[in-house]
Order: structure tokens, then sequence, then C-alpha cells
């Protein structure tokens, strides 16, 4: 097959009008280097289409620090990553689609390879994922749009170092943003924007220098849903940062959620079994249950029980490859008329919610629960959740932050009893399931940010996120309208 010889990136103009002012005897200029004129950039992107006809092509062509740069245009691909430090960009983030017609299962999907960069495009209409990193390290999605694919938006699973950044993920049944088994995961979450999905943010088993900041989380039927279950590995969800987001109206009902969203129906921020997560500065308001809830997790046909809290700074290294026995008989107890199988109880512990301002919550602004029916000795007053500073109408159970103040292990005073929530009920009361293909038809959202200077701008290999400022961060004004 004959070779394909890459062209030369060349910008005419630039070089025909310095010559001109040369000529001329025109005003001395230096060059910025910045992509707003002067040199050309120093980069030889390999280009689709006019290189390449498909970006798969392109993407089996890159070498160690390539750009793969997309004109705009409609890409009915799926398209696998293997070669590790590469990044793919499109020129316009609105125009640069790649469709997958409802037949193809994920937009790009980079597997075991490291320090792959996406950026400034668009993923519709995938039956699995719109951008998806799993076993990568390294790794970076900003300037993404993904709506209307029948899985997750955007998804990091069993990766780490990463960042997703000014990115919208919008219309899947089960999150629009995904991180998912990693301890320590060492990622950011910042300005995006998630939608008419069955959950906001979904991270099961993840956590550890993990950071959901400066977003917003609205329209779906449940915001920011850090949650455990043994159905990963890595159990359980822990020491994740969730402070400065937008969360607002999740209560959606119209559209596609896989069971645990059916569950976490109208909920702003809940933690289902999660432990030791920040919980701060939040705006949260509009919902028909609670606005930050930390509840039980009760998982039917578990694989495991859970561990000791001794075991909780494991990393995930650590325990990928140990066997997991069945759960002895005695162990397996069942909810009547909820759980038949086999069910265990993943509880909330230690969870810090301070300074969040929440309002317009149906059942309460403030709640924490638990369900204790299986002799554990667990109780809501025993979990060690704490509450402090926020600005809030109603608790459940009433008085909440006087029962359990900050900081996590401050004695409080009060009756547990009074006012708490009926979970049993609650957990028997969700939506029914919607039709497996709702999600093909959620909004279409309007155009997005583009990526400044997507066709001049170097790419840069990327080595990690940087942690936010956390201390900085404030509570976000309430959006017009």
């Amino acid at each position: 097959m004959e070779q394909i010889v890459r062209t030369r990136w060349v910008v005419v103009v630039v070089a025909t009008l310095a010559l001109l002012g040369a000529a001329c005897g025109g005003n001395e200029s230096s060059s910025s280097g910045d992509g707003s004129g002067g040199d050309a950039p120093a980069f030889d992107p390999l280009q689709v289409p006019s290189e390449f006809p498909t970006i798969t092509e392109a993407v089996a062509a890159a070498k160690e620090g390539d750009l793969v740069l997309i004109a705009p245009g409609t890409y009915a691909e799926a398209v696998d990553v293997t070669t590790p430090n590469i990044t793919i960009r499109g020129e316009d983030r609105n125009t640069v689609i790649l469709d997958g017609g409802f037949t193809l299962e994920n937009g790009i999907r980079v597997l075991d390879t490291d320090g792959v960069v996406v950026e400034n495009m668009t993923a519709r209409n995938y039956t699995s994922n719109g951008f998806f990193w799993t076993g990568s390290d390294y790794y970076r999605g900003s300037y993404l749009t993904a709506y209307r694919n029948g899985d997750y938006g955007i998804y990091a699973f069993d990766a780490y170092h990463g960042q997703f950044d000014h990115s919208l993920g919008s219309g899947s049944p089960d999150a629009g943003f995904y991180i998912g088994e990693c301890f320590p995961c060492d990622a950011v979450i910042t300005d995006v924007v998630s939608e008419y999905n069955g959950l906001g943010y979904s991270g099961t088993n993840s956590g550890g220098d993990l950071y959901i900041v400066n977003s917003t989380f609205r329209n779906n039927r449940a915001g920011i849903v850090p949650n455990t279950g043994a159905y990963e590995l890595c159990y359980p969800e822990r020491e994740s940062t969730i402070v400065g987001n937008t969360v607002h109206d999740n209560n959606y009902l119209d559209g596609p959620g896989i069971d645990v969203a059916l569950l976490a129906q109208g909920n702003g921020i809940l933690v289902p079994g999660g432990v030791r997560n920040t919980i701060e500065r939040n705006l949260v308001f509009n919902h028909e249950r609670t606005g930050i809830g930390l509840v039980p997790y009760p998982e039917e046909d578990a694989n495991d029980t859970p561990p000791a809290k001794t075991e909780w700074d494991t990393p995930c290294a650590e325990v990928r490859d140990l066997e997991v026995p069945p759960i002895p008989a005695e162990d397996c107890k069942s909810l009547e008329g909820l759980l038949a199988a086999c069910a265990v109880i993943w509880n909330p512990f230690e969870n810090v919610v301070q300074g969040n301002v929440v309002s317009g919550s149906g059942l309460a602004d403030l709640a924490a629960a638990t369900i204790d029916v299986f002799g554990s000795g667990e109780s809501v007053d025993t979990l060690g959740n704490c509450f402090s500073g926020n600005t809030f109408g109603t608790t459940a159970p009433q008085n909440l932050e006087t029962l359990a103040p900050c900081p996590v292990g401050t004695a409080g005073s009060g009756d547990w009893n009074a006012g708490g929530l009926d979970l049993l009920t609650l957990l028997a009361s969700s939506p029914p399931k919607p039709p497996a293909d709702s999600y093909k038809s959620t909004p279409e959202p309007g155009p997005q940010e583009n990526m400044p200077d997507a066709t001049t701008t170097a790419p840069v290999k990327f080595t990690g996120p940087t942690a936010p400022d956390v201390a900085s961060i404030s509570v976000p004004a309430k959006p017009a309208g």
C-alpha cells in the first residue's frame, strides 16, 4: 500500500504579510507564538479528512506526541485508541461530530493507554458512551459535548491522574460524567455542565484526590451521586471533594435512568454508602426529595460485605487481584417486599457537609439516614457524619446540625428519632423504569463554548491535573431564571 505523505503545516498569509512588511519598511514586530499571530505553528498535525479520510486511520498512523486535527464534518465512526501520548482535537466543538447512529458502541474509547487527550468535539447517538477512558492514566477530556448516548456521556474507569473540564454531558441513562473504580484517583472535574441524564455525576468506588468543583448539575433524575457497591472493585466510595457546584432541579422524569438513578430520583447531592467525603459551599435548590442526603445503599445480590474501616485507606492497586469469597449464608439477609435476594447495606460514614446553601427540598434540605434492619448495630447516630454552617430550611432528622456538628467526632445533642426519613417507603416508591431507548429523544443541546485557538495551539503532553484551590471557592450565585 502506498504510504500517505503528510503535508506540512504552512501559514501562507502570515509569511506573505511578513515579506510585504519588510519590503515596505513597516513597523518592527515580534511574533508572540501564542496562536494570535506571528510565527506559523510549530507542529505538524495529522489532518482529517484532507490527509486521512477517517479519524480511525489518522489515530492508527499517529505516534507519541502527535496531534490528530479534525475538520468540521459528521463522522460515523467508533474510534479505539491504543497509541499513548497523543491528542485528538476537533477544529470546532459544535461542528466536528462523531455520530454513532444508535448502532455504534462508543465514540472514542481509550484502551489501557496513557496520556491520551481528547478535546473540542461532539459525540452523539452511541449505544454506550460518548468518550471513554478505561485502564488509562494521565487522561484529559476538554471542551467535549456528549449527548444522547446509551450509557455514559464522558467516562473514566480504572483510570488515574485525569481531568474533565469545559464539557457537557447530556441525555445518558447512567451518568453525564463518571469516574469509577480508582483510589486514590488524582482526578478533577471542573467547569462542566451535566443535564437530562439519569445521574449528573456518578462515581462508584472512586475517590482520593478526586475533585468535583465549579460545575452545574441540573435537570437530571439526581444530581451528584458518589456511590458504593460491590458490583465493581475497590469499595467503598471515599474521600471525594465536592465544592462550589450549582445543583438544581434534578427531578427529571421524562428521560432515561438506570435502576440506581430511579432510586436516587429527586435528590441534589446524594451519597449512597460513601465515606469521608467533603461536601462544602455548594448551591443546591429545588429537589423533590432531599437537597443533600447521606443515605445507605441496599445492594441486592452483592459480591462482598463492607470492608472494615481499617481497610478504607488501601489503594485500589492492592485489592484488584484479591479473590472475593462468597458471602457466608449467615451474613446473607433480605429486605422482604423490596429486595428478595441476598442484600448488603452500605452505610455512609464520616462525611462532612459544611457551608452549603440549600433550599426548596420536598422532604428535607439536609438529611442523614440508615436502614437498621439486619441487626448490625449501626444506626444513623453512630455513622459519624457531620453538618455545620449550612444555610437551609429543613432537616431530617430535625435539628441535624445540633445532633451531628462538625468536625467529625464532635459530640452533639438532641433526639435522633424526631423527624427522620422513612427510607423503606422512599425506596419502594421509586418511579417506573423508562423505556430503554428513552435517551434517544432527550433534548439536543445548543452551541457550546469552543476551545480557544484550536487550529493553532500545539499539543502539550498531559502530566496530570492540578488540584484546585478549594479554600478559595465560594458558594456560586444563583443562576438567572
